[in-house]
């Protein structure tokens, strides 16, 4: 009951026009940025509570992204929301032609916990800016985070345009029971396919931002010192736990051991002799998330990492060889510090062994060969 009161409440809000003004969004936008501002050491406290968020990655991946996005709509929102004026036809001849932009309504927001500042914030910044009124559901996982945002968004924000739900399996199942004008949800492929099914009941138009494997193909022809370094920031940033990472390297046998010599290299330069004691390694989520991502290191052969310490969530910078295709590591996104390396013969084999699997978010291509990297984006989807 009390969240079919919360989302009538807005929806009545929506009604009257509340949000609708150019003043009032522009006045939550720089509301939602003084929260950021006021609130910093306690974001950053909730993080490194949740995950031992280095700051680096704080000020680069939630920080910065979210001021930025705040910033591009604070400067932009007079453009976006102006008419359009189009031309006219025999039809519309007699008319005034225009397009004018409209919200969508009440829309709700479920945010994970990988990024649970900038994945919850920035689709929020959107929903503000469109003239929307809005309901966020950030992740229980994160849950310092999560109680962060919602008492401080409710003390910044107007409460009767705005709210923010805490709720677990449950709890989210019944909030989705309700009619949404629009979803914007962040995840896993498997919760995705239960929201866009709860959608539908309503046809409630959805973005579903999916994870999936990433592949990263490395050419012979490439400067492989420079390639690993690349691919080892992406893989072990956040302890492995992003969406866009590279989720698996393909090399050909030629330049493998050179390529595994230069991650090595990378990590140490990285995150010191011991990862585990780096000021700059985050951790794994949850205890569940550590025994999923810990049971794929029994996958192929460990030839750097592979120590773990489930009282800290703590999963060591991991590389994996000899890995089979129908290994459980090649079989889900790992989500996680361990990056197998498997060989091909070449280039084409590559692109088939990428295209024969499930679309993947991000794909990654290093090669001074421009016929190479031109050939893969056309030939990769």
């Amino acid at each position: 009951m009390a969240y079919e009161e919360t989302v009538n409440r807005l929806r009545s809000s929506f009604r009257e026009g509340k949000t609708r003004p150019l003043q009032f969004r522009i006045s939550q936008l720089k509301a939602l940025n003084k929260f950021v501002e006021e609130n910093k050491e306690q974001i950053l406290e909730s993080l490194k509570k949740d995950m031992k968020k280095p700051l680096f990655e704080v000020e680069l991946s939630e920080f910065s992204l979210l001021k930025s996005e705040i910033n591009l709509a604070l400067n932009n929102l007079t453009t976006w929301t102006a008419d359009e004026h189009v031309s006219k036809n025999l039809v519309t001849a007699l008319d005034s032609a225009f397009i004018r932009k409209e919200p969508f309504g009440v829309v709700l927001i479920i945010s994970p916990w990988n990024y649970p500042v900038n994945l919850s914030l920035i689709p929020l910044v959107g929903a503000i800016a469109a003239g929307n009124c809005a309901v966020l559901k950030p992740s229980e996982m994160s849950q310092n985070t999560e109680k962060l945002l919602a008492d401080g968004l409710s003390r910044y924000l107007d409460k009767d345009c705005f709210a923010v739900v805490l709720a677990g399996v449950e709890g989210t199942t019944r909030l989705l029971e309700n009619k949404f004008d629009y979803i914007f949800f962040t995840g896993s492929p498997n919760v995705g396919r239960i929201i866009m099914m709860a959608a539908a009941k309503h046809l409630t138009p959805v973005t579903l931002e999916l994870g999936g494997k990433n592949p990263c193909y490395v050419h012979d022809e490439c400067d492989i010192k420079n390639a690993a370094r690349r691919i080892a920031w992406a893989r072990y940033f956040n302890a492995g736990q992003i969406c866009l990472a590279p989720d698996y390297v393909l090399c050909s046998d030629h330049i493998k051991e050179k390529l595994l010599s230069e991650l090595q290299s990378s990590i140490h330069e990285f995150y010191g002799e011991d990862p585990k004691q780096s000021p700059d390694f985050a951790r794994i989520i949850s205890v569940q998330h550590f025994k999923r991502v810990s049971a794929l290191l029994a996958c192929g052969k460990i030839v750097t990492g592979g120590q773990t310490d489930e009282s800290e969530k703590y999963i060591a910078p991991t590389i994996l060889v000899d890995v089979k295709e129908s290994d459980p590591v090649m079989q889900e996104e790992i989500f996680g510090p361990i990056l197998p390396i498997l060989t091909v013969s070449g280039f084409d084999e590559a692109i088939n062994f990428i295209n024969d699997r499930e679309k993947p978010l991000a794909a990654y291509v290093f090669s001074s060969n421009s016929q190479v990297s031109s050939c893969c984006v056309c030939d990769m989807s």
